[in-house]
């Protein structure tokens, strides 16, 4: 028995296949083979064509049929991990009515402060467990006040995952904790947040049918089984937000465990059993995976906008806008020439839109003490690697300061922990043991599916054949370094009021 694991990014969409009887994925393949675009019509702004998803995914399965000779009619569970905080809004007949406004849009976090002054901060705090900030509600906010003629079609709406599970199925359906990654979720009572879209002047049948993250969710649809060669018994058994997926693709499930990745973004997850928030909302506090009405269990999250969108920039830039002349593996051949500090170099990675760690302000990115004559290729990539870091770390710092932290980080061998120079800098930057897996969000995906469909009667049976690939200690001369020059850096922070 197979279970298929999707997972729906902002650069690309990864699939695989997992036997559950062996426990190993089996195929594995990610699509388009370009990195997707992110349309930005004005300044802040970051949208993409849910449509186009739909046909990447079409494609990425037809390839595990064909170039991966998978037999995809073994497939009884699909489990869908998707970029968080989008919007997706749709018909009755879950036609797409504007393109989806994506996590990194900034266009509505001023709405979410005026929502959430117009309740007050601590009733937010108590209720959501920080502010509507620029998460999924606001953004449908901004639709509402600024395209209110396509507001006013919207039958539903969706985060990206709930719609490729309603492009499967035809059903519209979104998660409780896909609610909570929306600003829409009341933590004490346990339900759907009627107070935030009372502020907006939304009405509650917006909101799709409401399931678990995992289980039975809905069975595919017919002539859409047909369409991909997949068995018409096929269910969707899990979703869940990239995050929250990730963790469990690295078996963080338990109070005081720790998640980490750096692709388009740069997130450190850390599980909680208490409603805790930052009073200056600069972490977020979400529904885990595994949280349950008499099991509470919460995702305590900073993310850094601008991390591997980082790396790729470098990539083109040093190329000359043709990113085929150099390769990821050559900016990590580059950054491990360079030695700790890069000569005094200093790279701000806040390009992608505000940040929550700065209360959803706008920092200054860029570039600090270039000096033509000393700095080169091998000292850039470098301080782009530390920059990445220290701003992971400057918000690990505050999950501390509230109870949300640990000294073991788990990760997956992928995008920037590759780099034997980032995971050097990370682990002596945060003062923590790194631990590497070779996992996958797809991966996670595709184990969550199995659990949700019954064929594991645990998690820690899922997980059984996980296995840790390396592990990184924190070196303590490294440490002082790394301390000494990540506080330098971060007294020049400049945040744009």
């Amino acid at each position: 028995m197979y279970f298929l694991g999707i997972d729906l990014g902002s650069s690309s969409i990864k699939l695989s296949v997992l036997d559950a009887e062996s426990g190993t994925t089996i195929s594995s393949v990610s699509v388009p083979d370009f990195e997707m675009e992110i349309v930005a019509p004005q300044h802040g702004w970051a949208e993409q064509d849910p449509e186009n998803w739909w046909q990447y995914i079409k494609n990425g399965i037809g390839l595990l049929k064909t170039k991966r000779n998978t037999d995809i009619s073994k497939i009884a569970g699909i489990g869908i991990a998707y970029q968080m905080h989008g919007l997706v809004l749709t018909d009755e007949n879950l036609n797409v009515i504007r393109p989806s406004v994506i996590w990194c849009d900034s266009r509505a976090a001023q709405i979410g402060n005026s929502i959430y002054n117009s309740i007050g901060a601590l009733k937010c705090q108590e209720q959501i467990l920080g502010s509507p900030g620029n998460f999924t509600a606001s953004k449908l906010k901004w639709v509402k006040d600024n395209q209110p003629e396509l507001f006013e079609k919207a039958k539903y709406m969706m985060l990206p995952g709930d719609y490729i599970a309603a492009k499967l199925t035809g059903v519209a359906q979104t998660s409780t904790s896909g609610l909570s990654e929306a600003a829409l979720w009341n933590f004490p009572e346990g339900r759907l947040a009627t107070e935030i879209l009372d502020a907006m002047g939304v009405s509650k049948d917006i909101i799709p049918e409401i399931v678990p993250n995992f289980g039975n969710q809905a069975q595919i649809n017919a002539q859409v089984a047909t369409e991909l060669g997949l068995n018409p018994n096929v269910k969707i058994t899990y979703r869940a937000g990239d995050q929250p997926n990730n963790a469990l693709s690295l078996n963080v499930l338990k109070p005081g465990e720790i998640a980490t990745t750096a692709g388009t973004s740069a997130v450190v997850y850390a599980v909680s059993q208490s409603d805790i928030y930052d009073a200056n909302n600069r972490i977020n506090t979400f529904l885990h995976v595994n949280n349950a009405p008499d099991d509470k269990h919460n995702g305590v999250m900073l993310c850094i906008n601008g991390s591997g969108i980082l790396y790729q920039w470098l990539r083109k830039i040093m190329s000359a806008d043709r990113p085929e002349l150099i390769s990821y593996e050559t900016l990590n051949a580059e950054a491990a020439k360079a030695q700790p500090g890069s000569k005094g170099l200093r790279f701000y990675p806040f390009g992608n839109g505000v940040e929550r760690i700065f209360n959803n302000k706008e920092a200054t990115s860029g570039i600090q003490n270039l000096n033509f004559n000393i700095h080169s290729s091998p000292q850039l990539v470098r301080a782009a690697c530390e920059g990445i870091v220290f701003a992971m770390n400057y918000g690990f710092d505050v999950m501390k300061s509230i109870g949300a932290g640990g000294d073991i980080v788990r990760a997956g061998k992928a995008n920037l922990f590759l780099s034997p120079v980032f995971r050097e800098i990370f682990a002596n930057t945060t003062q923590t043991t790194v631990e590497l897996y070779n996992t996958s969000g797809a991966e996670g995906a595709a184990r969550g599916a199995a659990y949700g469909y019954g064929y594991y009667a645990s998690l820690d049976q899922a997980f059984e054949k996980l296995e840790c690939l390396e592990r990184i200690e924190p070196n303590s001369a490294l440490t002082a370094q790394y301390a000494e020059i990540y506080n330098e850096w971060k007294i020049n922070i400049n945040i744009q009021e």
